[in-house]
């Protein structure tokens, strides 16, 4: 009898915890952030998600895609916190109020780059839609992102500007994101609209030249919105804000301001936070 209840307090004992035993730390809070490629690909993530994720207790998973997918992602409730920069698309999702709390967050600008030798003679041209008439009048081959990214929606408003349906063979859709684009650009050394900061990280890889670049239609402003819980119950509301304010914090926007200058030799990004649209530019 003591030797059956010897080996019952031993099986409870081994089955219990033993005290002080350290437990499995508990799973931080994940926050879903929708972006851009071109975000990604200048290695800002890298830099700001660490500093985020040692402060707060949460966890970020950053989706870049084209701004396109990304507000899409976030008007479906698939992501918490969305930063993009396709103004005409972000307003109508604030509108039917999928997406929330809509602030700047940084700037740079759009150019042109394309071939030295510059076959459709764009170079000197002040603006955008000029230089792109000369392209399709030249057949000068053009490579457009295809995918519905901020980057695109531009190029389209231009050629409609234009008046152009830009088609055939000279005119090639990559649907892929900036840094693939431009790979692709540079390959066929043909001409392509980019962001400036993706431009100046794959620079000696493409072997592309600034042709155009100072249009004011060129401005690339990126927003940060928060998906509003009251249509998304799911979503994490209270992480996404978290992120969102973080973005903006005098942290992040310090960060801005010398990001990118080490190695390019001038900041990829200018700082917008409290800034209105007509104050983003003094």
């Amino acid at each position: 009898m003591l030797r059956r209840l010897r080996s019952l307090i031993l099986v409870v004992a081994l089955a219990l915890p033993a005290v002080g035993a350290s437990q499995p730390a508990a799973p931080q809070p994940e926050i879903i952030f929708a972006t851009t490629t071109s975000v990604q690909d200048t290695e800002l993530l890298d830099v700001i998600v660490p500093l985020f994720e040692k402060t707060s207790g949460y966890r970020v998973k950053a989706v870049a895609v084209g701004t396109g997918q990304a507000l899409a992602m976030a008007a479906r409730g698939e992501a918490d916190v969305v930063l993009a920069h396709a103004p005409d698309t972000e307003k109508k999702h604030i509108a039917d109020g999928t997406l929330t709390n809509r602030r700047f967050m940084m700037h740079n600008w759009f150019l042109f780059a394309g071939p030295p030798t510059d076959p459709a003679k764009i170079k000197g041209t002040t603006k955008a839609v000029e230089a792109l008439k000369k392209i399709a009048e030249t057949n000068a081959t053009f490579v457009s992102r295809g995918d519905d990214s901020g980057t695109h929606k531009l190029e389209m408003r231009l050629w409609e500007k234009a008046e152009i349906k830009p088609s055939g063979e000279w005119y090639l859709q990559a649907g892929q994101g900036m840094s693939k684009t431009l790979g692709i650009a540079g390959e066929k050394q043909a001409y392509v609209i980019t962001d400036r900061a993706t431009y100046l990280a794959f620079q000696k890889t493409t072997g592309l030249a600034v042709l155009l670049e100072g249009d004011p239609a060129f401005l690339n402003i990126y927003h940060v919105m928060e998906v509003n819980a009251e249509k998304f119950p799911k979503v994490n509301a209270a992480g996404g804000k978290a992120f969102a304010d973080f973005l903006l914090s005098a942290t992040v926007q310090d960060v801005l301001n010398t990001f990118g200058k080490e190695k390019f030799g001038e900041a990829l990004f200018t700082p917008d936070a409290g800034k209105t649209a007509e104050t983003v530019l003094q």
